[in-house]
């Protein structure tokens, strides 16, 4: 398991999360919480080379004002 990023804001579904570093998990990983419940999974790549961000669907059963501001995880 590893950091894929902080959760910066919500939109029409989707998290967009700020990845650390230049590293970023593939389209497709599952994202999961600190709790490792599954959040969603990685849909695009985008933004700046060093720090890009990552767009996550949001899977039903999350409230997803919950995740604003947290760490999520690549699994």
């Amino acid at each position: 398991m590893r950091r894929a990023g902080a959760v910066r804001g919500l939109a029409q579904g989707v998290a967009v999360l700020q990845c650390e570093d230049e590293t970023y998990p593939d389209i497709g990983t599952e994202v999961i919480d600190e709790s490792l419940e599954t959040v969603g999974r990685v849909v695009d790549v985008f933004g700046p080379a060093e720090r890009p961000y990552l767009a996550v669907t949001i899977d039903d059963g999350v409230h997803p004002p919950r995740i604003v501001g947290e760490t999520l995880y690549a699994r």
